[in-house]
């Protein structure tokens, strides 16, 4: 399994140790979520503290926006030395258009889905993008209670990644913890976003380690 901790539950006041613990675990990925206010209700970092966080951080940096208009912020996004740029479906009226631009750019394109968002949705556009990413908490804000029909999205998902041959990986995020990220490895995800169980966990790096082998 791969982890990807949420920088959105970190220390913003010790922001470089929390940023060098992530260095030393054995995370794959540091997940960014950026909020405008409109699409989610809340606001979260822009990409000056993204810039920064990627002069520290020495894995690859997983952008999540959760903003309108998304496609307007690709090269900021790029230059901000993102791997991934994941948008979200219900903000892209031309979503192929935005997974080519995303490519383009020369970052793996993701594409997100709110929690009222069928899987389906992505039918067409499964073989185009590299990751998935499925709110299992309504977006906006952290430390919110897992969702466990997401459980059978996950399922859902994974069947129509098989059945198109896609190589799209399904990334979860929200209320992950020990439990449910069981649950989920189970049903097929192959990343987990970690926020609040992470950074708020005695031995970070040690709570890493113990979603990894799941």
């Amino acid at each position: 399994m791969k982890v990807s901790p949420s920088l959105l539950s970190a220390d913003f006041g010790n922001l470089a140790k929390d940023i060098d613990m992530i260095n030393r675990s054995n995370a794959d990925l540091l997940h960014l979520d950026v909020m405008d206010g409109v699409f989610v209700p809340n606001i979260s970092f822009g990409f000056p503290v993204i810039k920064h966080v990627q002069r520290l951080c020495q894995k690859p940096l997983d952008a999540h926006l959760m903003i309108v208009e998304p496609q307007k912020f690709i090269p900021q996004v790029r230059d901000c030395g993102a791997a991934i740029m994941t948008v979200h479906q219900e903000a892209c009226i031309h979503l192929n258009r935005v997974v080519q631009q995303i490519h383009d750019a020369g970052m793996q394109a993701g594409v997100a889905l709110n929690p009222a968002t069928p899987v389906m949705m992505l039918r067409d556009i499964i073989c185009d993008v590299d990751l998935v990413l499925l709110m299992s908490v309504n977006p906006g804000f952290g430390g919110q209670q897992f969702i466990v029909q997401t459980l059978n999205k996950v399922r859902e998902l994974r069947q129509l990644i098989t059945l198109n041959g896609s190589n799209a990986q399904i990334e979860i995020d929200g209320g992950v913890n020990e439990i449910t990220g069981a649950q989920l490895a189970e049903a097929g995800a192959d990343i987990l976003v970690a926020g609040s169980y992470v950074f708020g966990a005695d031995d970070p790096i040690k709570t890493i380690d113990g979603l990894k082998n799941l």
